[in-house]
């Protein structure tokens, strides 16, 4: 019994010394739990179990904030089965990490130092990765509490106020009273969360020239992407934009480009096909596709079919979607600040620098490799499940890759093949929809058992590269 226990204690010591392991395993338990309510007759419309792959397909999405489904979300669920999609995307949106540290901060009114650290851990990936970061950092240890008191308050108050303000288009739509007070809270969730499921059949075909609406989402869409660290730096300094971190001017700056970027090229792209956006002016046009570049940040929402988009289109949105939101934030991907400094690394080669610099501030090199390992896992992820659901499915390359750097990226846009998938094929795309939420740092730093300090240099000598 004492040897059992010993080995206990030495696992639970493990998990505790690795924020990353703990995430892990609290995912993996979540899912679980949400598959397990998920396939109980209560959770069903017609109050029949509901299979295994697709409950535990549906638990994944709901937990990553995903947005793919195989059944469908709006008709296939009872109000039970929708309460729990709401409580699992809010759990998984802002981290469960950073969940139960609210939770802890809420019962205890003040956080300890591992708590401390395990919730740093979840807001930045670079504690994660190699522990200590440098001061100039968006989160520091010290402010950690008073962060997750802006996590849980601006989730709050966006989703409330998203909810209240489009709560007229969709009384106007026509649904009954308290029917179109759930489905406006629940379009709001959806859209801070970054998750994209609709609660009616329709889906955004009501409001599909309601510009107010849209509007609203793509507020909601933004802001859950941008990260929690960009909102406190925001909303604590105003009135000093000169004063922000250089990670949330990165994030606001890169957000901006790849969103207005995405715009015009889906006009540009899409302009003359009449089964997406050419059926219309050109005012339309435009906003359609401001709205459909928002939502490739991880937001999940169209107004238009993905099926009937140009190819071209698709490998833009594949671009995008990869590339997700910013770092602390409802949104996957690989993040806009990986992007930046790659880019920001690209251009001091080009220029013959040593180091990266942006803001008048210089970028260690630990950051662009973190950068490095970020892509290089993110896109081994993808070509793998890609490779393995194009041998399940047989279908075509772009739609599979499409479906499948959605999943990586937690985004929820479909090419349509998610419906029509085998039980395997399921199990590979909720395996994905797991990797990218988790997060690749976070994968990396898990396998590795230990970092030992290395105490000597072997001699330099350069590959050629290029």
């Amino acid at each position: 019994m004492s040897d059992v226990r010993r080995r206990w204690n030495s696992v639970l010591d493990v998990l505790r010394a690795s924020p990353s392991r703990l995430a892990i395993l609290v995912f993996v338990a979540l899912i679980l739990i949400f598959t397990t309510l998920f396939t109980t007759p209560w959770a069903a419309a017609d109050r029949t179990p509901t299979h295994f792959a697709d409950a535990l397909f549906t638990a994944a999405s709901v937990v990553c904030v995903t947005g793919l489904a195989t059944v469908d979300m709006a008709t296939h669920w009872s109000v039970f089965g929708k309460v729990l999609i709401v409580v699992g995307t809010q759990i998984g949106a802002v981290g469960v990490l950073t969940f139960a540290s609210i939770l802890g901060l809420v019962v205890t009114r003040r956080l300890g130092l591992r708590a401390k650290l395990i919730a740093a851990g979840d807001s930045n990936p670079l504690r994660t990765h190699s522990g200590a970061v440098p001061e100039g950092q968006a989160v520091r240890l010290g402010e950690v509490g008073t962060l997750l008191l802006t996590v849980a308050v601006s989730t709050l108050t966006i989703e409330v106020a998203i909810g209240v303000l489009i709560l007229p288009s969709v009384l106007a739509a026509g649904y009954p009273f308290w029917t179109a007070v759930g489905d406006a809270f629940y379009y709001s969730a959806m859209a801070f969360t970054n998750t994209g499921f609709s609660p009616n059949a329709d889906g955004l075909a009501p409001f599909a020239n309601d510009y107010w609406f849209l509007s609203m989402l793509m507020v909601a869409v933004v802001a859950g992407s941008i990260g929690f660290p960009v909102i406190r730096a925001v909303t604590k300094q105003f009135r000093t934009p000169r004063r922000w971190p250089i990670h949330v001017k990165l994030t606001l700056t890169t957000s901006a480009v790849l969103l207005l970027v995405g715009a015009v090229v889906y006009t540009a792209l899409e302009a003359s096909n009449p089964r997406t956006l050419g059926d219309a002016g050109a005012g339309h046009t435009a906003f359609q596709a401001l709205f459909f570049s928002t939502m490739t940040r991880s937001g999940g929402f169209a107004t238009i079919d993905v099926q009937q988009m140009h190819g071209a289109s698709l490998l833009v949105t594949d671009m995008l979607m990869f590339i997700g939101g910013g770092s602390a934030s409802t949104a996957g991907g690989i993040k806009v600040t990986t992007l930046a400094v790659l880019f920001l690394a690209a251009v001091a080669e080009a220029r013959g620098r040593r180091s990266m610099e942006a803001f008048g501030r210089r970028i260690p090199s630990d950051v662009l490799r973190v950068a490095v390992a970020v892509v290089l896992w993110g896109a081994t992820i993808v070509a793998v499940m890609t490779v393995v659901l194009l041998q399940i499915t047989g279908d075509s390359l772009d739609r599979v890759l499409f479906e499948v750097i959605s999943a990586f990226a937690t985004c929820g846009l479909s090419s349509g093949i998610s419906a029509e998938l085998p039980e395997a094929g399921k199990y590979v795309l909720a395996a994905t929809m797991f990797l990218g939420r988790v997060g690749t740092v976070t994968i990396a730093a898990a396998l590795a058992a230990s970092q030992s300090r290395q105490l000597f240099r072997r001699p330099e000598e350069r590959p050629i590269v290029g």
